[in-house]
């Protein structure tokens, strides 16, 4: 393995510091939860090894999201991350070669460039509406494809897939004898339908998720994949145990307690996020200088300033956090022109997304 820094977390804020920013427009989740926030407290655990697949009553709170799928589906991992990380090296060898649909999450790309694997990427165009093309795809598969990365809802756009994308992907998937990793961590903020887990389609397909982005709870580090496939399974098992053996029953006390309430969380969730979204596109409405594809998913949107070649666009950020406090995600973290960029609307307050928004029209006239 040839581990690299991954540039999104050597500029993420908790790296450059919270103190130094006024308006943090760069998160990907909703606002960071207390125990108290959600009418949980720590529970009165034993402090031993959990169960390596995790706590069972937790993977059966997440088996039962989706019909087909069984606690025996569910490993319970360190995140989504870890689920991801797990994948790749549990799937992948230097000698691999795997598909890429980009912009992705960082993860996705770089555990398989640390391996050596050969990427080819299917990228996502904005005046397509970041909509996915499965034909392309299709035809950057090849005899030793081992894998085929997406998310959905898409991380960093906010746009979603139809069924029948979802449908033609892991047909391709078996087709092809290669798997489907969906990350779908913003799968319970969707606005519209939402679509079922990619895993309880076919055992060709693994679904990966969290608590981090949908829930605000990132620092229990609990995520989890699901597969049907249960050679797969104990694959993924063995890698889990060879990494860290099994979870904290802390961190997954506490998110056995937060998916016991999951339906009234987002019952009152997704309504204030909606209207987060109409907050950011209201801005969009009336800057001629940004426009984006508005997201059906997840707390994030991609826009895309509307400025030529002789705009500065590194001084443009270095003057929007400098002078104006604001930080967003630049389109570099995501291996795309810097002409774009992630805002998070989900995690900063109302007051704080709208200062944040201005002071991007007022760095974009500086």
């Amino acid at each position: 393995m040839n581990y690299a820094r991954m540039v999104i977390e050597k500029e993420a804020p908790e790296e450059y510091g919270y103190d130094r920013i006024r308006y943090n427009l760069s998160e990907s989740s909703i606002a960071d939860q207390k125990l108290s926030d959600i009418g949980l407290s720590l529970p009165d655990l034993t402090l031993f090894y959990g169960e390596h697949r995790g706590d069972k009553e937790l993977r059966a709170l997440i088996a039962m999201q989706d019909k087909g799928i069984s606690p025996d589906d569910v490993l319970v991992t360190a995140g989504a991350a870890g689920a991801l990380f797990i994948i790749s090296t549990s799937l992948l060898s230097g000698r691999d070669h795997l598909v890429v649909v980009r912009p992705n999450y960082a993860t996705n790309i770089e555990t398989p460039k640390a391996i050596g694997c050969t990427i080819a990427y299917v990228d996502l165009d904005f005046d397509e509406g970041f909509a996915i093309d499965v034909a392309r795809v299709a035809a950057a598969i090849r005899p030793d494809t081992r894998l085929i990365s997406v998310t959905c809802p898409h991380n960093p756009t906010g746009t979603m897939m139809s069924q029948a994308d979802l449908d033609a992907l892991v047909a391709l998937a078996e087709r092809s004898s290669c798997h489907l990793p969906v990350d779908e961590t913003y799968r319970d903020l969707s606005y519209g339908k939402r679509l079922p887990s990619a895993a309880s389609l076919s055992p060709r397909a693994i679904s990966v998720s969290s608590l981090s982005k949908a829930f605000g709870i990132p620092g229990i580090r609990i995520g989890w994949l699901v597969t049907r496939d249960a050679a797969l399974q104990e694959k993924f098992l063995a890698a889990k145990e060879q990494i860290g053996i099994c979870g904290s029953v802390i961190d997954e006390g506490i998110a056995r307690g937060m998916l016991e309430r999951r339906n009234a969380f987002l019952s009152a969730l997704l309504p204030e996020m909606a209207k987060r979204r109409d907050i950011v596109q209201a801005w969009i409405d009336r800057e001629p200088l940004v426009d984006w594809v508005r997201p059906e998913g997840g707390v994030v949107g991609f826009p895309r300033l509307n400025v030529g070649p002789e705009f500065d666009l590194d001084r443009f950020y270095v003057n929007l956090l400098e002078n104006h406090g604001t930080y967003v995600g630049p389109g570099h973290w995501f291996d795309m022109p810097k002409r774009f960029f992630r805002v998070g609307f989900g995690w900063p307050k109302e007051a704080d997304l709208r200062g944040g928004l201005d002071a991007i029209s007022a760095a974009l006239r500086a």
